[in-house]
């Protein structure tokens, strides 16, 4: 095949104490209640960012059918889980908050002001539009930001991830990592200043650099109407002494926003497009196991890195499951990888929802 097709940001993974009360916390925050696969197993692969150690993990992909990415709840079975010894703040390097995208931001907002969540204000973003932030029992942080790009319907107040507020210590060559391997071509604001909303998040009174980009081409693959189309923040601190990697003495799987995770449709025409734009993998599943899977869902996966470190995760997915029950799988393989699946193919995820 040979040609690479992104069809948008397939989950965000986060690292818990214990998976199944983090996924009924955040099937109650942000609906994502149709599992996608929910697997003990070894994660062999990535000993290199877990000290050289494979380490036994249990980990759930749940998805909003209304349209976003999804969380991939991960957790440590071999060591605890360690949280990040420091307050994570903005600038700090790596993902430190995910989007969360709303069909009305302030109907999304009195959702969350009638619940024990932790909320902030609202806020006005560079276009004029509303936005807010809310933080879970584990620190996370969370943005929520309006979007119109939508795959369906289910009347609840938030869809999935619609992209990530990103830490960088090199503007211009994360700007170019973001443009030239994920698609992300479109600056739709560059402001250096101080802001109102990093108030909330801990940083009152410093200057940062705020870059929003987007693509400007349409996503194509065959989960490109489900996931969506996205953002990604990068953002600066220009005078804060104190920057942290978010990882800084753990390790993958840990604690936090692990990965930002996209679906490709070739893994081969990925790795060389990577090299070209000079970010090789890292970690390539095919390298150690041809037939890599996840528990009820299968494909191959690969990471590398942005230009501070955050890690960026690659899945070409080959088959996910319909209804387990009765052994039905969709074989992704037997469709054009170009081109988006049919919305009623896609529905029937509705089939593996958790209502409770």
């Amino acid at each position: 095949m040979n040609k690479l097709s992104i069809s948008g940001i397939q989950q965000i993974g986060i690292g818990v104490p214990n998976v199944y009360p983090a996924w009924k916390l955040y099937r109650e925050y942000f609906g994502v209640n149709t599992k996608i696969f929910d697997e003990r197993a070894i994660a062999d692969i990535m000993a290199p960012y877990m000290g050289g150690v494979e380490r036994e993990r249990h980990a759930v992909l749940a998805m909003n059918l209304q349209g976003g990415g999804g969380f991939e709840i991960w957790q440590h079975l071999t060591t605890p889980p360690h949280p990040a010894t420091f307050d994570i703040l903005p600038g700090d390097l790596g993902v430190f908050a995910c989007k969360i995208k709303c069909k009305n931001v302030l109907n999304a907002y009195d959702f969350y002001r009638n619940k024990q969540i932790d909320i902030s204000p609202l806020y006005k973003d560079s276009k004029g539009d509303d936005f807010f932030y809310l933080r879970d029992v584990y620190k996370n942080i969370f943005q929520l930001v309006g979007s119109n790009d939508w795959f369906m319907n289910q009347h609840k107040p938030t869809g999935g991830v619609q992209g990530a507020m990103i830490g960088t210590n090199d503007m211009e060559k994360s700007i170019n990592f973001y443009s030239s391997v994920l698609g992300y071509d479109v600056i739709v604001s560059d402001i250096t200043s101080t802001f109102d909303d990093f108030t909330y998040l801990g940083t009152p009174n410093n200057q940062f650099r705020r870059v929003l980009l987007t693509h400007g081409k349409k996503r194509e693959g065959v989960f490109s109407r489900l996931l969506a189309s996205s953002e990604i923040e990068l953002v600066q601190a220009i005078d804060r002494t104190d920057i942290h990697k978010i990882f800084e003495g753990r390790m993958w799987g840990d604690m936090g926003f692990i990965q930002l995770c996209f679906d490709v449709s070739d893994m081969s025409a990925l790795e060389k497009h990577c090299e070209e734009t000079g970010y090789p993998l890292t970690i390539d599943s095919r390298k150690k196991n041809n037939k890599f899977n996840m528990g009820e869902a299968a494909g191959d996966f690969a990471y590398n890195e942005d230009p501070s470190g955050t890690l960026i995760e690659y899945v070409e997915t080959k088959k996910i499951p319909i209804f387990k029950a009765l052994g039905i799988y969709l074989n992704i393989k037997k469709f054009n990888p170009d081109k988006p699946l049919p919305n009623w193919m896609l529905k029937l995820l509705r089939l593996m929802e958790k209502t409770g």
